[in-house]
């Protein structure tokens, strides 16, 4: 058993991006804080299916090149080989939970 609280982790990025919870050994989960005029960064995953809920805010998903707009309580799957990317236009910040599995953290190809 693991537990953890959320507030004892670093985002990636300092104050925002990405903020894993778990890491492996089968999923790896955790949160996104994206600031006004911030992004993901477009990847895709090899063998990795994400998905992702909109747990505050809005913003944009950029999937195999189409924009699709997201607001709380929405959540989205990626295939593997999705490109995806996700993007805060609006004024405020866009927080998000993901999920990837199965647990292959060089399965990221960055695009």
């Amino acid at each position: 058993m693991q537990r953890v609280n959320e507030q004892d982790l670093a985002y990636r990025g300092g104050d925002s991006g990405v903020k894993y919870l778990f890491r492996g050994p089968r999923i790896d989960w955790g949160v996104i804080l994206l600031k006004p005029g911030e992004s993901l960064g477009g990847h895709y995953h090899r063998e990795v299916e994400e998905t992702f809920y909109v747990a505050e805010g809005r913003g944009t998903f950029v999937v195999n090149d189409e924009r699709l707009a997201a607001e709380a309580g929405e959540a989205f799957r990626m295939e593997p080989a999705d490109r995806h990317d996700i993007v805060n236009d609006s004024d405020a910040p866009l927080r998000l939970i993901f999920i990837k599995t199965p647990y292959l953290p060089d399965d990221k190809v960055n695009v």
